[in-house]
C-alpha cells in the first residue's frame, strides 16, 4: 500500500487511521528505487527470496567461482575459501539475514505504529502533529544524502579490507604472498570491491533506518497520548510497543554473525579465553539493548507522569470517601471535622484495586522477556564461534547467564 503524506496539522480526524499513520521501513530511497527498476522489488512485494538468491550469489558465490581456476595450480584456494568463516558469516548468512529482516521489520513496525491510532492512543488534536512527524521520518528514510553516506562508509570498508588482505602473512584464497610481495587474487579483488562493501552498505543502511524509526517514536512520545494507569498490560496501554525489537531478530543475527566470524578467525590464530569471550559477548549485548532502549526510553516520562498524577488523584479521592465513611459510621470526623464537608454527598466507590494497579504500573517498556529473542540472536553466533575452541559447557553456561541477567 502506498504511503500517504500527512494532512495539515489543522486537519480533523483521519479516515482509516491505521493506513494513514504508516511507516514502510524497507521502502523508499535511491537503493530501493534502483532495485525496483531492476525488477528485484515491487511497491507491493519485496520479493525477499529472489533478492536473497541474487545478492548472496553476487557476494558469496562469485568469489567461490573465482577460486575454481586455482584447482589446477600448485596452490588451490577453493578449500581455503570454503573453510574460512568470514565469507560464510558475512556474504552468505549475513547478507541473507539483512534481506530477510527487511520484510519482518517492515511488517512489525507497521503493526506497532498502526496501533497508536487503532486503539486509539493519539488524541484527535495530536493526530496532525503525528502526521507531521511521520512525514519528517519518511523524508529521512528516503534521503539520498543518507544513502550516499552509507555508500561512502562501504567504500571506506573496501579500503580497510584491501589493507588487511595486503598484510596477510601467508597465501590464502584472497592473497598470494611471494616473498615480500602481496597480490590479491581475483576472489580477493571481488570481495574488496563488491562483497564487503555490499555487506557494510546493507548493515549501515539498516541501522540508519532504525534511527529514523527511533526518532519517529520519540516524537510520538511527546504528543498527548490517551494512556490509562489500570490498563491490563501494566504499561498504560503501551506494552505492545516494547515488543517491536523482536522484528529485528534477523538483522541483529546478521550483524552478530559478521562480528563472530572475526572472533572465530582470531581463535584460529591465537587462543581466546572464556573470560575474553564473556567480555565481548556482554559488551555486545549492552550495545544491542541500548540500540533498542533509546527509542523506547522516551515513553518513560509520560508513563511516570501518568502514574504520579493518577496516584495523587486517587489518594485525594480516597481521602474524601474515607472521611465520608468515617462520618457515616461514627457520626463525625475524628480529625479536623468540617460542617461544610459533612453536607457534601459522596458516592462510595472502592478505589483500592485501582490504586494497587496504578502502583504496579511500570514506566519501562524494555524488559528481559520482551528482548529475549533479540538478545539470543545477538549472542548465539558468538557462542557458536567460541565453542569451536572452548568447552561447550563453558560457552553455553556463559550464554545462559547473559540471557538471564
Amino acid at each position: 500500500m502506498a504511503e500517504m503524506k500527512a494532512a495539515p496539522p489543522t486537519a480533523g480526524k483521519l479516515d482509516q487511521p491505521q493506513d494513514r499513520l504508516q511507516f514502510l521501513a524497507s521502502h523508499g530511497g535511491p537503493f530501493f528505487e534502483l532495485q525496483r527498476r531492476l525488477k528485484l522489488v515491487h511497491e507491493r512485494n519485496l520479493h525477499t527470496g529472489r533478492r536473497i538468491l541474487v545478492f548472496v550469489a553476487i557476494a558469496w558465490a562469485v568469489p567461490l567461482l573465482l577460486t575454481l581456476p586455482t584447482l589446477a595450480s600448485e596452490t588451490p584456494t577453493l578449500k581455503a575459501y570454503l573453510t574460512d568463516p568470514g565469507p560464510w558469516a558475512r556474504f552468505f548468512v549475513g547478507i541473507a539475514a539483512f534481506l530477510a529482516a527487511e520484510q519482518a521489520v517492515e511488517a512489525g513496525l507497521r503493526r506497532k505504529l498502526g496501533q497508536f491510532l487503532r486503539a486509539p492512543l493519539i488524541t484527535p488534536t495530536s493526530q496532525g502533529a503525528a502526521l507531521v512527524a511521520l512525514n519528517r521520518a519518511l523524508g529521512r528514510r528516503d534521503s539520498a544524502l543518507a544513502e550516499l553516506v552509507c555508500l561512502a562508509l562501504a567504500a571506506v570498508s573496501a579500503v580497510l579490507a584491501f589493507a588487511t588482505f595486503k598484510q596477510l602473512p601467508s597465501t590464502s584464497w584472497a592473497t598470494t604472498v611471494t616473498g615480500d610481495a602481496h597480490h590479491l587474487t581475483m576472489a580477493g579483488w571481488w570481495c574488496v570491491v563488491v562483497s564487503i562493501p555490499l555487506f557494510i552498505f546493507l548493515l549501515v543502511r539498516g541501522i540508519w533506518r532504525h534511527l529514523v524509526w527511533a526518532e519517529l517514536l520519540r516524537s510520538i512520545a511527546r504528543l498527548d497520548l490517551r494512556l490509562v494507569s489500570t490498563h491490563p498490560d501494566g504499561k498504560g496501554g503501551l506494552a505492545f510497543l516494547g515488543e517491536y525489537p523482536n522484528a529485528y531478530v534477523l538483522f541483529v543475527f546478521g550483524i552478530s554473525c559478521g562480528m563472530a566470524a572475526a572472533v572465530a578467525k582470531h581463535q584460529m590464530q591465537a587462543d581466546l579465553s572464556a573470560t575474553t569471550l564473556t567480555t565481548i559477548m556482554a559488551a555486545w549485548l549492552l550495545v544491542v539493548l541500548a540500540f533498542f532502549a533509546y527509542p523506547l526510553s522516551a515513553f518513560s516520562k509520560p508513563l511516570t507522569q501518568l502514574k504520579d498524577k493518577t496516584l495523587l488523584t486517587l489518594s485525594a479521592r480516597a481521602t474524601t470517601q474515607q472521611r465520608a465513611a468515617e462520618r457515616k459510621s461514627i457520626g463525625a470526623n475524628v480529625v479536623a471535622p468540617d460542617a461544610d464537608e459533612a453536607e457534601q454527598a459522596i458516592e462510595p466507590v472502592d478505589l483500592t484495586k485501582q490504586y494497587e494497579q496504578t502502583r504496579k504500573l511500570s514506566s519501562m517498556l524494555v524488559n528481559r522477556s520482551t528482548l529475549l529473542p533479540v538478545a539470543a540472536a545477538a549472542l548465539l553466533p558468538f557462542a557458536i564461534a567460541g565453542a569451536t575452541k572452548l568447552p561447550y559447557k563453558e560457552v553455553f553456561s556463559v550464554l545462559k547467564k547473559l540471557l538471564l541477567i
